[in-house]
């Protein structure tokens, strides 16, 4: 099961085994205090899509494709689901700002519908 918290949240027992999925590391946050388990920056958004998006809500629905259309073509993805199938609970990291416009929720939903 996959699921998807700020990293700038507080850690959680709950939180299972813990993956950033950002391209680039979140500002103020030490190593310590995200207590990853993993970085997969590998399955964030190209540098261009994400600069295009800018997490601008209106662009989310395009983003959506987009992000899922690099997705389909990302190997990255199968080591988040080797990480999935070894782990039953796996949170992914995001340090977006909006809980719901964001690459995390996005790469959550592709997962869950392609089996991850």
């Amino acid at each position: 099961m996959f699921t998807v918290k700020r990293i700038y949240d507080d850690p959680s027992p709950d939180d299972g085994y813990r993956v950033l999925v950002d391209r680039l590391w979140p500002r103020g946050v030490s190593k310590e205090r995200a207590a990853l388990d993993e970085w997969l920056k590998e399955v964030a958004p190209s540098t261009e899509l994400r600069q295009w998006f800018n997490h601008e809500a209106p662009r989310f629905e395009e983003f959506t494709a987009r992000y899922d259309a690099e997705l389909e073509q990302n190997p990255a993805v199968e080591q988040l689901r080797a990480i999935g199938r070894e782990h039953p609970e796996v949170t992914l990291l995001i340090g977006a700002r909006d809980p719901k416009v964001n690459h995390g929720v996005v790469l959550a939903e592709f997962l869950e519908r392609t089996g991850g």
